[in-house]
């Protein structure tokens, strides 16, 4: 069976979730309300109608409520600048309650029904009494959500050691796994310094050209192993990824960079040119 779905997105930089059309007529950019776990909430509409099968389904498909109307938008924007206020009196009842976490943001459900206040902690905390303390300021449902450093550098953004703005912050929508695996991959330096973010993990950035180094790997020399070149027999004391060459080391310990295509694990390989693998073999 077929399903007329748009994808949907609730913040700028938030993930994309799919609901069922309903048989409304939607475009690019339209406000919708839809239900989620967490209430009725406005959302954006991010992508053209399209058509998927029952086995394209990760989760039951939830309908569009309505278009987004006057009172809808209004209602939306008198709580985000509600968030300010809500933030500044958190802040007070987390000190009041001598709590050891960080207060990322907040978001109320449209209706109000609910008030959602992220932080991040170095571990697990106990926050009962501010929930009872906020339900009592805010008169509403309360709920603390604890989110990693990742979600917390993305709310309040940076520059990274690239010297550009966080990639989180710009256009990054969701984080996968980084390892140091992958940096020892690229050659990268391990101190953490250099090879973490400002968020203090691993850079997101290192698994950008994850799968172009592994499949330089298969195609280069490893380090420490001899090869031949058009200069003669020699061991690879480095390798440049970027630049796909390879520095050589001489019997007499000179040293010469060539490109991938110059260097080969036996002489055949090297050329077919019965001049060069002459000159080599004497």
């Amino acid at each position: 069976m077929q399903h007329k779905v748009v994808a949907i997105q609730f913040n700028k930089l938030g993930k994309k979730y799919y609901f069922a059309t309903n048989n409304i007529d939607l475009k690019y950019s339209d406000y919708v309300i839809v239900e989620t776990i967490r209430g009725m909430e406005l959302g954006e509409v991010v992508s053209d109608i399209m058509e998927i099968g029952d086995s394209e389904l990760v989760s039951p498909l939830k309908p569009i409520v309505r278009l987004a109307n006057y009172n809808d938008l209004k209602e939306h924007q008198e709580n985000i600048e509600k968030e300010p206020y809500i933030l500044k009196k958190t802040s007070e009842l987390i000190r009041l309650n001598r709590l050891e976490m960080k207060l990322l943001n907040c978001e109320y459900t449209l209706d109000r029904s609910k008030l959602i206040i992220y932080f991040t902690a170095e571990g697990r905390v106990d926050f009962r009494e501010l929930v009872k303390d906020l339900a009592n300021e805010f008169h509403t449902r309360i709920e603390l959500r604890q989110v990693g450093a990742r979600d917390g550098a993305k709310v309040f953004g940076g520059i990274g050691p690239c010297g550009r703005q966080t990639c989180c912050t710009t256009f990054l929508r969701d984080f996968e796994p980084v390892s140091i695996k992958m940096a020892k991959n690229q050659s990268l330096s391990l101190n953490p310094d250099n090879i973490s973010g400002i968020c203090g993990k691993l850079l997101c950035c290192i698994r950008y050209e994850d799968e172009n180094y592994r499949d330089f790997k298969k195609e280069m020399p490893n380090i420490n192993a001899y090869v031949w070149t058009v200069d003669g027999r020699g061991k690879v004391k480095d390798i440049n990824y970027s630049l796909q060459s390879a520095t050589i080391e001489f019997k007499d310990g000179s040293t010469k960079e060539y490109d991938l295509n110059e260097v080969a694990d036996t002489l055949e390989e090297l050329s077919d040119d019965a001049s060069v693998l002459s000159k080599l073999e004497d």
